[in-house]
């Protein structure tokens, strides 16, 4: 399951993606729009400006605006600057791996097994699914 704080995120970036090229939103335009908190977007919004996903503009018509493409922004490059690590154990994971304290042959683990593959396939999934998709599928029937 994501955190709240990812889904504010996704929320917060598919309103961006929506504007047009170049257009800024202000932080509580995007606050109202998106139902997210105001303060809890602020700490969001940061940290995706510091993955270079967002910059901010001062002045009277600054606020927040994509600086990369929705196309090139992915769900598992939003799920990592938000939550960190996806990966369900630490001995599979590709960014932040750690072999298992309580493991003593990693190899044979059963568990790493069950998990290796379909944690495999969700990161494909989630490295080629992007804020474009989202943008395409609106007003589908969706799950």
């Amino acid at each position: 399951m994501i955190s709240q704080k990812a889904k504010y995120a996704f929320k917060a970036l598919i309103h961006l993606a929506r504007q047009p090229k170049g257009a800024t939103v202000q932080i509580d335009d995007i606050a109202r729009e998106a139902a997210v908190p105001r303060k809890f977007l602020e700490h969001i919004l940061l940290d995706l400006k510091h993955r270079g996903m967002i910059a901010s503009r001062r002045g009277r018509s600054g606020g927040y605006i994509l600086i990369k493409a929705a196309d090139e922004i992915t769900i598992g490059q939003v799920l990592r600057a938000i939550d960190g690590p996806i990966a369900p154990l630490s001995c599979i994971s590709r960014t932040a791996y750690q072999p298992c304290a309580d493991c003593p042959d990693e190899e044979n683990c059963g568990v790493r097994r069950m998990f290796a593959a379909p944690y495999a396939a969700q990161l494909v999934l989630f490295d080629a699914t992007t804020l474009a998709d989202a943008l395409r599928t609106e007003g589908a029937d969706e799950l």
